[in-house]
């Protein structure tokens, strides 16, 4: 038996699938640019974060459906130690937290990185990171801290560089100092049973610590200057350059989240509970950040000029380069 022609006869209605074709056709041209198209597919974006405060704009947007809003499906995955990821960005990640010291050391080792916006700023009304010291410790100025264990994130982490600066400034001889790495939860124990003299804390630890008779010293970041970038945004450069949309699109839902953060504190305070799992007595007693999601290359040039003065290899990088935006 010969099979019959499907193919509609001259004059004869046509099939369903195209009068859908066209008629989305024709209301994609209707759109605003820049605006999807019905089913056109959000971007998907892959984001790092830790679990501080520091990063609660982009827990806010994600639980409140800011990104979707904004075009991007956003998938966020915590991670603990930030001096690890700027070899995952375009690989693993698309936006990662970082700070200045461990942009600037990935960049000179040849990891293609760029900053594409702000996140905090350390001020003297404001701050996330402090010193502490034994109230007994007869430790009363940073240069007091020379020859001294000190317990940290890191020896190469931001909070270091800056105190070992610190120290110098005061009068110190900081070459003596030795870094001890110690997660921020186990810092007040280790220097409570006199394992470190001393330790680079940040919040809400140190309101912890403070209530528990520690002594503050002080806040490094402030000696370099005040106000100061502290953690921010980072991506492959590459990459970055070639989603400057993408950047924006990110930018724009953190700036919403935080309107919500001044609008409605409790509400953040919740979603940080949620996503950070602290206690609700630790979550109230946490200072909110100074956020601001603009960066520009004059900010990066204080830790640059820092690392210099310490023998890192950065002093060829040109801060300008290092700085793509969604603007």
């Amino acid at each position: 038996m010969a099979f019959q022609s499907r193919m509609p006869r001259r004059g004869a209605a046509a099939p369903l699938w195209r009068l859908l074709t066209g008629s989305l056709a024709a209301i994609a041209l209707l759109l605003p640019a820049g605006v999807p198209a019905l089913a056109q597919q959000k971007i998907p974006v892959r984001v790092a974060y830790t679990k501080v405060i520091t990063w609660l704009p982009v827990m806010v947007a994600k639980d409140e459906g800011l990104f979707d809003k904004n075009g991007l499906d956003v998938t966020l995955t915590a991670f603990t130690q930030i001096a690890n990821l700027p070899g995952t960005l375009g690989k693993q990640f698309d936006f990662a937290p970082t700070t200045a010291p461990d942009m600037l050391n990935a960049v000179a080792s040849g990891i293609n990185l760029a900053a594409v916006a702000g996140e905090t700023i350390e001020t003297s009304t404001n701050k996330a990171y402090q010193v502490l010291v034994r109230a007994d410790s007869g430790i009363k100025s940073p240069k007091d801290l020379a020859g001294k264990r000190i317990a940290g994130p890191g020896v190469g982490s931001v909070m270091h560089v800056v105190l070992l600066d610190w120290v110098k400034r005061d009068g110190g001889d900081p070459s003596g100092i030795v870094g001890v790495e110690v997660p921020f939860p186990n810092m007040m124990d280790q220097l409570k049973a006199g394992r470190v003299d001393a330790v680079e804390q940040l919040e809400p630890f140190v309101g912890v610590m403070l209530a528990n008779g520690f002594k503050s010293l002080g806040d490094p970041l402030l000696a370099i200057a005040d106000p100061i970038l502290f953690p921010y945004w980072i991506a492959d450069a590459d990459w970055a350059r070639a989603h400057r949309g993408v950047i924006k699109q990110f930018v724009t839902s953190l700036e919403g989240a935080l309107q919500i953060i001044k609008s409605d504190e409790k509400k953040a305070r919740a979603i940080l509970a949620k996503y950070t799992g602290l206690p609700n007595a630790v979550i109230a007693r946490i200072p909110i950040p100074h956020f601001d999601f603009g960066i520009k290359p004059e900010q990066l040039e204080p830790y640059q000029q820092l690392m210099v003065r310490q023998g890192y290899p950065v002093g060829k990088l040109d801060m300008k380069k290092l700085v793509v935006t969604g603007n």
